[in-house]
């Protein structure tokens, strides 16, 4: 098996096809309805809140509302009230189940449930799919984390609509310092591994440090791309504003962090500090310009044309250039 991940990766260039990079699509349909970009930003208390989650949904983006210390219900409701969608998250527990009831019972429902716990691969989320199904069998489930080719299939045979990769990549994880596991340093294989046995959309989670990356992942399966670090430090984003040296900074923390739990337990995060980056619209809008460069040097004009690129993996003795399998 190719162990490689997005710093060693490059794609091949094929021969351009457009005018103008503006005709690129960079748009992608998912769980039924098309968005602006294959990118979401991480279900996390310091890269999104409710204000930039309806700015997200109201513009054509996609998001997943984060599940802690918030009354999803509530928030459900100011969603639907605005005419927008509503995409939150769960945990497995007892508490997450009178979520999904009185979502049920109230007539609120959801577009979007992503379950999202650090190890998907287990029997609490198959039985939290089948609670789902049976209350809100319209949702659209994402299941996650996993970082096998077993974890994806077992999700999609769960009925998981669409399975989330990515064991312990992210910038303020530290799973696999603590644990010994995860897809850190590997993430764009585990990606490709996971893919190749997909038969439903995947989202790769963790791991982007560039805009390129997007592309990469596009490239190696992904349906859609969770973006954590690279959203954080917005001037609208929801963590603390720290000075340093005269210099603005936004915290950025992991949910399985001790700052998120509130406790030391069972932590697999850490805190850091992302230097303030500006407005998030105009992130977005870069995003997006770029991704449609990388669409016109895979001489395409829309995302999937991304799949059809080789590439070369830089360094180590499998260096050489790859078609997909």
């Amino acid at each position: 098996m190719e162990i490689f991940d997005y710093d060693n990766v490059l794609l091949l260039p094929r021969k351009c096809r457009v005018e103008s990079r503006a005709e690129c699509d960079t748009s992608v349909e998912f769980g039924g309805r098309r968005f602006k970009l294959p990118v979401v930003p991480a279900n996390m208390k310091t890269v999104l809140d409710e204000r930039i989650a309806e700015f997200l949904a109201a513009n054509g983006f996609f998001y997943v509302m984060h599940r802690f210390d918030l009354d999803n219900v509530c928030f459900a409701k100011q969603m639907r009230d605005k005419g927008l969608m509503v995409s939150i998250s769960s945990g497995v527990k007892p508490a997450d189940r009178d979520v999904i009831d009185r979502l049920a019972a109230e007539g609120v429902g959801a577009d979007y449930i992503t379950i999202d716990i650090a190890h998907g691969h287990a029997e609490s989320v198959r039985q939290m799919i089948e609670y789902i199904k049976a209350k809100l069998p319209q949702a659209f489930i994402i299941a996650g984390n996993v970082g096998t080719p077993e974890g994806v299939i077992d999700l999609e045979n769960w009925g998981a609509d669409a399975t989330k990769v990515g064991i312990g990549p992210g910038k303020v994880c530290i799973t696999r310092l603590k644990t010994g596991f995860g897809t850190g340093g590997w993430q764009l294989s585990a990606l490709k591994w996971c893919a190749r046995v997909a038969t439903k959309p995947i989202i790769a989670d963790g791991g982007i440090r560039h805009h390129g990356d997007i592309a990469k992942s596009v490239r190696f399966g992904a349906a859609m791309v969770m973006v954590g670090s690279l959203f954080a430090g917005h001037e609208e984003s929801p963590g603390a504003t720290v000075e340093v040296d005269g210099k603005l900074y936004k915290e950025y923390y992991g949910s399985a962090s001790d700052f998120n739990k509130g406790e030391y337990k069972h932590v697999e995060g850490k805190r850091i500090l992302e230097p303030v980056k500006g407005k998030l619209a105009d992130t977005l809008r870069e995003m997006q310009e770029d991704l449609q460069s990388s669409i016109s040097y895979a001489g395409g004009r829309a995302l999937h044309d991304l799949r059809r690129v080789n590439y070369v993996i830089l360094g180590g003795e499998n260096a050489g250039e790859h078609l997909l399998m």
